[in-house]
């Protein structure tokens, strides 16, 4: 069986990547910021030291993943048609759904994370792969 091959819009690629991480800045700042602080046990003495040492590295590597999820994010919304904003918000949601909520849910069970902290982590990855989607099928 040949694997069909799909034309991709990089540019769409890489904004919808910016987007995405901007999603993530403000969902862990302005939104959630202080109690993703809390319940990760960050006190302000851990917050100044990590801003002291600079943060560059750490932001660049969260970068390139979010590049790499909206590569593949483009991939199977390109393989699955998906054509319309109902179809993107699908896609993104059984991504999320599938490969997010339920690897981070192990965070709960076996790392002994509040529960809390999981709603804001998992809750962030379905916004950005929702207006990743919304991107990628809208940019086609």
């Amino acid at each position: 069986m040949a694997v069909p091959v799909v034309e991709i819009n990089y540019v769409a690629v890489l904004v919808s990547a910016i987007i995405g991480y901007a999603v993530g800045m403000v969902w862990y700042t302005v939104l959630f910021g202080k109690e993703w602080a809390k319940l990760m046990g960050f006190d302000q003495k851990k917050m100044a030291e990590a801003k002291k040492k600079g943060m560059a590295k750490q932001y660049a590597i969260g970068f390139v993943g979010t590049l790499v999820m909206s590569l593949v994010l483009a991939h199977v919304l390109k393989y699955s048609q998906a054509s319309s904003v109902t179809e993107a918000a699908m896609g993104g949601f059984w991504m999320w759904l599938g490969f997010i909520a339920t690897v981070l849910l192990g965070t709960v069970l076996w790392e002994g994370k509040p529960v809390k902290l999981y709603l804001i982590n998992s809750l962030h990855y379905l916004a950005a792969l929702v207006v990743m989607a919304e991107i990628l099928v809208l940019w086609a």
